[in-house]
């Protein structure tokens, strides 16, 4: 599969109340590809990963400068269409946070709010295949009109994930997403993303070292609202050309 450029910064700064969070940050993220973003904490991974679908916008006070454009588009435009680009660019979050619905309303709830459906039966095949996609098929597909609070941790996360793939995004940002689980679940969540890399392009924020290691394609070390360095993972791993990865 051709890679290409699927997400661009140019001198892209992020602010909050004008006190920079983000500084002069500059990366090409390729499709197909899962890149981690790894750093301590308070160094604006979160604040980078939530600017890509302008997740940032509903914190009062919160400005950019520079560019950040998904296939060469510049999302902070005037114009830009933030319904169409959150479509684009799927979230899923640190904690499970399933709606307090089913099972299977859970995944149907943006197939309705986007009218991506003909009839019940094309919703049905919808929801079965996301739920597949996310290797939570099998253990729910008895239970579909159970609440989603009825499943465990790492399901509820398997199912976060099938609700934001439903709806077809061409990148998915994932913020720690198994910080809040089990080692099983996580070996589970961690296999499920490097699946996944086959049909999206994953941003992926984690404070494991062997997770970014395990799964990622490319590391970027963040510090202080800095990009210190970006390469591939082994590289970044084995060989950083920068002291404070090093460290």
């Amino acid at each position: 599969m051709e890679t290409f450029t699927k997400i661009e910064a140019k001198n892209f700064c992020a602010y909050y109340n004008n006190k920079i969070a983000l500084k002069n940050i500059n990366i090409k993220i390729y499709s197909n590809k899962i890149t981690a973003i790894i750093g301590p904490s308070g160094c604006g991974k979160s604040t980078f990963l939530r600017s890509l679908n302008r997740m940032n916008d509903l914190i009062e006070n919160f400005s950019t400068s520079g560019e950040l454009l998904v296939d060469n588009v510049n999302i902070y435009a005037k114009d830009t269409d933030i319904i169409s680009l959150r479509k684009k660019v799927g979230m899923v979050f640190q904690k499970p946070n399933p709606f307090p619905k089913s099972i299977f309303e859970n995944i149907a709830y943006g197939l309705r709010i986007h009218k991506m459906f003909k009839n019940y039966d094309e919703l049905y095949m919808k929801v079965e295949n996301s739920l597949k996609e996310a290797a939570l098929w099998d253990e729910v597909k008895d239970d579909l009109n159970k609440s989603a609070f009825d499943l465990s941790g790492g399901q509820q996360q398997r199912l976060c994930i099938a609700r934001a793939l439903v709806i077809k995004p061409e990148i998915i940002l994932m913020d720690e997403p198994t910080a809040s689980l089990d080692p099983i679940s996580t070996a589970k969540i961690e296999e499920l993303i490097r699946k996944l890399k086959e049909h999206y392009t994953i941003v992926i924020v984690t404070h494991n070292m062997q997770q970014a290691a395990r799964v990622s394609d490319y590391s970027t070390f963040f510090m202080q609202g800095e990009m210190i360095e970006y390469d591939e993972t082994t590289k970044i791993f084995t060989a950083p050309s920068n002291k404070l990865t090093e460290e």
